[in-house]
């Protein structure tokens, strides 16, 4: 049996990323049946292989940080993903860069960029009391942006509970006309269980949402603001995004 941790994973990675049941098990070090029961699925594939330059150079990024996750990848099956994401480049260009860039043992520090529809950044933001009857109560608003586009999709709840997360993540989803393959989080209690170092335990049921919507947390490390600052630019107090105070 598997982490939830583990299932979401791998179900982001077969529907979203379309890796073969095989590259998964053996980038995650599981057997081939174990990925086969986390997606409930039998399907295979392969991919082939041929120089560098200009047109892989928006992707070195991407391909750099895929490695650092992952970095017995092969490359092709980099050049699948890449190519799934508007590169028009050759595969010999791409076993190039992966041979130079894997593995990378140093913390390299570059612009983010991502691509349409690859990730959002989710958050809570605050917005003080309101009134309600004869009583005020505290609101919150859960916000959703998409690193690629900036697209912005909100809610405001009296609570910041679970279950207000959750459903504030799907109507997300329903306005956005569509979802990130990754989502990024800080150690927000609604999602996050418990948090030692860089190994995080998210929620179960959180955990099944992702499973369920193919999509993959992923947690910001600490003291790394930049690292979804998409979202906290949207949410700051100094932003046009946000007339805080005002609802």
């Amino acid at each position: 049996m598997i982490p939830p941790e583990q299932v979401a994973e791998i179900r982001c990675l077969y529907f979203a990323e379309h890796w073969k049941i095989g590259t998964i098990a053996t980038a995650l070090g599981l057997h081939p049946d174990t990925v086969r029961g986390a997606v409930e699925t039998d399907r295979f594939n392969r991919a082939k292989v041929v120089r560098a330059s200009a047109l892989i150079d928006p992707y070195l990024g991407f391909i750099r940080q895929t490695l650092e996750q992952y970095p017995r990848l092969r490359a092709t099956r980099i050049y699948d993903m890449i190519r799934a994401r508007s590169y028009e480049g050759s595969a010999v260009q791409v076993r190039r860069v992966v041979a130079r860039l894997r593995p990378v043992r140093h913390e390299a520090f570059l612009a983010l960029r991502t691509f349409a529809g690859e990730q959002g950044q989710a958050d809570w933001a605050h917005f003080g009391e309101v009134r309600v009857g004869g009583a005020r109560r505290k609101l919150s608003c859960f916000v959703l942006v998409l690193s690629y586009s900036r697209a912005l999709a909100l809610e405001f709840f009296f609570d910041q509970t679970l279950e207000n997360f959750l459903r504030g993540h799907v109507r997300a989803f329903v306005e956005l006309g569509g979802i990130p393959k990754t989502i990024l989080y800080d150690n927000l209690r609604s999602a996050v269980l418990e948090r030692r170092g860089d190994a995080v335990h998210f929620h179960p049921r959180f955990l099944e949402m992702c499973a369920h919507y193919h999509c993959a947390p992923r947690p910001c490390r600490p003291a790394r603001g930049n690292e979804k600052g998409r979202v906290e630019r949207a949410i700051s107090p100094t932003s046009s995004s946000f007339p805080h105070g005002e609802v």
